[in-house]
């Protein structure tokens, strides 16, 4: 019964890091490429917290918090980001934005 329940979870874990993974590889939109990103965060995090509850250990626990404060500093700085070149090029097309090149 546990065992299943394991392999549920860490299904869902993949399938939710390979669709965050497909949606960075695909889109050219910079705020969903963000999302993905923070989808394949929330992968991570549900398979460390299905691992930490199989081995009756606070290990995985201890990691999410981790995570999530790197995700919201990603959030944060991202966003920053966004807005900052928005406001330069007047489009958030990671396809047209092109400012690092001579």
């Amino acid at each position: 019964m546990i065992q299943s329940s394991l392999l549920a979870y860490i299904g869902l874990s993949a399938i939710l890091f390979a669709i965050g993974f497909i949606g960075v590889l695909l889109r050219r939109n910079a705020i969903v490429i963000f999302m993905s990103l923070e989808l394949m965060l929330i992968a991570s995090t549900l398979a460390l917290v299905a691992f930490s509850k199989f081995n009756g250990t606070m290990d995985g626990d201890v990691f999410v918090f981790f995570i999530l404060t790197v995700a919201a500093a990603e959030v944060a700085v991202g966003l920053a980001i966004v807005v900052a070149l928005f406001r330069q090029k007047q489009t958030i097309q990671v396809s047209e934005l092109d400012s690092l090149k001579h």
